[in-house]
C-alpha cells in the first residue's frame, strides 16, 4: 500500500480517528510500505502492515498469536511499549 494513501485516506475502522504510521520497510521504487505499524491516535489500536497489506479487521477476527511475532520483532519501532488486546499499553 502506498505511503500517501495510508496517511491521507485511512482512518481507524472502530472510532474513525486519525492514524499514525511507523514505516519499517519501504519499497523505494514504488513508495509502497512493505512492513509497518499503523496506530490509532484515540483508541491506541495497533494494525500491522505485512507484505504491503494493512491488517485492519475487527478484533474478533484477528489472531493475536499470528500478529505477536511481528510485533515482538518490531518492538523497537513502538518505543518498547507492550501490545495487549491489539492496543498499545504505556
Amino acid at each position: 500500500m502506498n505511503y500517501n494513501t495510508i496517511k491521507d485516506k485511512l482512518c481507524c475502522p472502530f472510532d474513525k480517528s486519525e492514524l499514525s504510521l511507523q514505516v519499517i520497510t519501504l519499497d523505494e521504487e514504488t513508495d509502497n510500505v512493505v512492513e509497518g505499524i499503523i496506530t490509532c491516535q484515540e483508541c491506541k489500536r495497533v494494525y500491522p502492515i505485512i507484505s504491503g497489506i494493512p491488517i485492519m479487521v475487527p478484533d474478533e477476527f484477528r489472531e493475536e498469536s499470528m500478529e505477536k511475532p511481528m510485533l515482538e520483532k518490531w518492538k523497537s519501532f513502538i518505543d518498547g511499549k507492550e501490545v495487549k488486546d491489539f492496543r498499545l499499553i504505556d
